[in-house]
């Protein structure tokens, strides 16, 4: 099977986590999580972008130097891997990581070598928030079109990379699909950005205006490195780019995937910018880039700046890591925003694992400890099931084909297809019924209980086994409760019990 390597973008840390970059976690993790039940070699990337002026300037709002405030929130992000049920293999902080810097150092070095970097004056309109200039036409009404505020005039001598030498480079990768960015409408995005023509952009600050935190430009102390520049750089950097070793080249350079998850914010800085730089170094460049959409309260982006972020954890700690996840890959639609309250989250929690597969499963084991004395029953010839099996047998590929695009909402509903018919099966059948037969000494009311019962089971194992990426625990403990211990089925516990509200 192939080599894969996944990545999140990595976030500020100017304050803690919110739901929106929790959601980007997940699905990283559900797509790392269903290569590896598929067999695949993976490699799953996340961590933090401390080096940015934001962190500079939220240390000096709180008092504290600029390395305090850095190292107690950027573990606050590591620290969401118990809560989310996360499976990354690395966690890579941009600031204290020792494999870093020197991989930075080496991607402005090779960029340098190609002739792709000069010094000029620069003046233009900055935002902070974004960490961008911005040309007065992205605006809106003079503001940031991202956090909705006034951008600073800058003007000072920096650093340029030569961007605009890659313009028809980036367009034929991105129109041929060799550098995939899903979905559609964000490759189109990216490809009518490229046609207006690209410019060269500022890779440095002044030490003085990064009030002296960053990585250093290389023979160059009055400067320090553009903090996109730097953090880009970590999806390789993590893979010890800067010594050459083995991780670089097991899963970046001969690695079948390259995959980055973003989200919608930050498409030019990974699928404009970062391959240019990437082709300047002579570096291969990511397969696919997956941009998702935002998370919303009332309409308006979830973000810190905005002050409305919402704390993952406390989330968490209300209404339980099975309801987040679900109702974060179950509702999120592929394109479009999708706005969030805990009515949605508990509603969808209910319906579906509460009332679908947990009623499912708790219902089928408990029959077969009131009708086969909790041993499984082998399955002859499945009865009246034509739909039930098509859904079994359909629910991998189609939940393969749907991660491939990213649609997590429709692989969710694949899997849900199943359960849905299942328990629609056992309505149709009334498995309580054949047992009444039974007992009245119909024999072949018996064998059609025994394979109604064997194959609601399977259906039970099956719909656990494929929910494994999604809900690691609850798969688990789901698994647990259709396998049988010394010859019989453990007594049936509730999987997810009700959220009391």
């Amino acid at each position: 099977m192939s080599r894969r390597y996944i990545t999140t973008a990595i976030p500020y840390v100017n304050s803690k986590p919110h739901l929106g970059f929790a959601m980007e976690l997940v699905q990283a993790d559900v797509i790392a999580r269903h290569w590896r039940q598929r067999g695949h070699q993976v490699r799953f990337l996340t961590g933090t972008d401390d080096n940015s002026l934001k962190n500079a300037l939220a240390a000096e709002a709180e008092g504290i130097p600029t390395r305090e405030l850095v190292d107690r929130n950027a573990q606050t992000f590591h620290d969401l891997r118990g809560p989310l049920m996360l499976s990354f293999d690395d966690f890579i902080r941009t600031s204290a990581d020792p494999r870093h810097q020197v991989g930075v150092d080496r991607l402005w070095k090779a960029t340098e070598e190609s002739g792709d970097l000069y010094r000029k004056h620069y003046e233009g309109l900055y935002c902070i928030g974004c960490e961008q200039f911005y040309a007065e036409d992205e605006l809106r009404d003079g503001l940031c079109p991202e956090h909705h505020t006034r951008p600073q005039l800058v003007s000072e001598e920096n650093w340029f990379f030569k961007l605009s030498r890659y313009e028809d480079q980036l367009r034929d990768l991105i129109e041929s699909g060799r550098l995939r960015v899903e979905p559609a409408s964000r490759r189109n995005e990216v490809l009518g950005f490229i046609r207006t023509g690209l410019q060269d952009f500022s890779i440095s600050r002044s030490v003085e205006r990064a009030r002296g935190w960053g990585i250093p430009v290389p023979g160059d102390d009055d400067q320090v490195i553009y903090v996109w520049w730097d953090a880009l750089g970590n999806y390789i950097t993590a893979l010890d780019y800067g010594t050459d070793g083995p991780h670089y080249r097991d899963w970046w350079v001969n690695s079948e995937d390259r995959t980055h998850v973003i989200g919608k914010g930050i498409v030019r800085f990974h699928a404009v910018y970062w391959p240019a730089m990437l082709l300047s170094a002579g570096v291969s460049l990511p397969s696919t880039i997956f941009v998702h959409d935002y998370l919303t309260v009332d309409g308006k982006k979830l973000g810190k700046s905005l002050g409305n972020a919402i704390d993952p954890t406390a989330i968490i700690d209300e209404y339980g890591a099975d309801a987040l996840r679900w109702w974060l890959l179950r509702d999120v639609p592929r394109v479009g925003d999708a706005d969030f309250t805990t009515d949605r989250l508990i509603g969808r929690y209910h319906e579906d694992l509460a009332n679908g597969l947990g009623n499912l499963i708790n219902r089928t084991v408990s029959m077969i400890h009131k009708y086969r004395d909790g041993r499984v029953p082998d399955v002859v010839e499945p009865w009246r099931a034509n739909k039930l099996t098509a859904a079994i047998d359909q629910a991998p590929g189609a939940i393969d084909s749907a991660l491939e695009r990213f649609d997590f909402r429709q692989a969710t509903a694949a899997l849900w297809q199943i359960v849905d018919e299942a328990n629609r099966y056992v309505v149709e059948v009334e498995p309580w019924t054949l047992a009444k037969a039974e007992k009245a000494g119909d024999e072949v009311a018996g064998r059609r209980l025994s394979d109604t019962l064997g194959l609601l089971l399977q259906t039970c194992r099956v719909a656990a086994n494929e929910l494994t990426p999604f809900l690691p625990d609850a798969a688990a403990r789901a698994i647990a409760q259709v396998s049988p211990l010394a010859e019989r089925l453990p007594q049936p516990e509730p999987l997810f019990p009700r959220i009391e509200t």
